[in-house]
C-alpha cells in the first residue's frame, strides 16, 4: 500500500492525486465532496456493522449447535448445515444458510452461442422476451454473467433439439467453487407467514 503523502495546510487533493490551493476549489465542488463523504463515511459504518453482525450470528448459532449437541445429542435443521431457530413467541426467525458458490467454466461462451441460435432459428418476435431475458442473464452489470438468472433458464420447458443441447452444454458449464454462508432474518407477518428483513439497501 502506497504511504499516504501529507496533505499542506491551505491545499487539498484531487482525484488524479494533485495538491490544489483550497482557494481554488469552487464552493459547489467543496459541497459535493462534504455529500459524498459524508454519506460514504457513514456507508461503510454500516457494512462494517453489518460484517458484525453476521460474524455474531454465526457464532451464537454455531453455539447453541454445540448447546443442543451437549445436552441432547442432536443437530439443529437440516442437511448440509442449515439452520433455522425462531423466539419462543415465534415473531423472529433467524436462518444459517449454506450454498454452493457457483462459477461458469470457458463452456459458458458455447451455452450462449447456442441458446441465441436457437433463439434467431424460432420466428421472429414469438420469443422477444425470452430474447431479453438471455440478453439480461448474459450481459450483467458490468458485463459480468447474472448467475441465478442464468441457471432459471434451466427451468424453461421448450421442446426443441438444439435448445436441449444448449442446457447439457450450461450444466456441463457449473463449476462449484466453494461456499457461501447467509445469514437471513425473518419477521411474522399474520399468522404462519414470514416476511424478510431487509439488510440490503435495494430492497429497502
Amino acid at each position: 500500500m502506497a504511504d499516504q503523502i501529507e496533505i499542506p495546510a491551505g491545499f487539498v487533493k484531487n482525484a488524479a492525486g494533485h495538491l490544489v490551493p483550497e482557494h481554488q476549489v469552487r464552493e459547489h465542488d467543496k459541497l459535493r465532496d462534504s455529500v459524498a463523504r459524508e454519506l460514504a463515511t457513514q456507508a461503510v459504518a454500516i457494512s462494517e456493522a453489518l460484517a458484525a453482525f453476521k460474524a455474531k450470528a454465526l457464532a451464537d448459532i454455531d453455539d447453541l449447535i454445540a448447546i443442543s449437541l451437549e445436552r441432547y445429542q442432536v443437530k439443529l435443521g437440516g442437511k448440509k448445515g442449515n439452520v433455522s431457530i425462531t423466539t419462543y413467541d415465534g415473531e423472529f426467525k433467524i436462518e444459517k444458510a449454506l450454498a454452493d458458490r457457483l462459477t461458469f467454466t470457458e463452456e459458458i461462451l458455447a451455452t450462449k452461442e447456442l441458446i441465441y441460435t436457437c433463439i434467431h432459428k424460432w420466428s421472429a418476435g414469438a420469443h422477444t422476451h425470452l430474447l431479453a431475458l438471455v440478453d439480461r442473464a448474459f450481459t450483467g452489470r458490468n458485463g459480468q454473467i447474472r448467475t441465478n438468472d442464468v441457471l432459471g433458464l434451466l427451468r424453461l420447458d421448450i421442446d426443441d433439439p438444439e435448445w436441449k443441447t444448449a442446457m447439457r452444454a450450461l450444466k456441463d458449464a457449473i463449476q462449484v467453487n466453494g461456499k457461501a454462508v447467509y445469514i437471513r432474518v425473518y419477521k411474522r407477518v399474520g399468522d404462519d407467514r414470514y416476511e424478510p428483513v431487509n439488510l440490503g439497501l435495494a430492497g429497502v
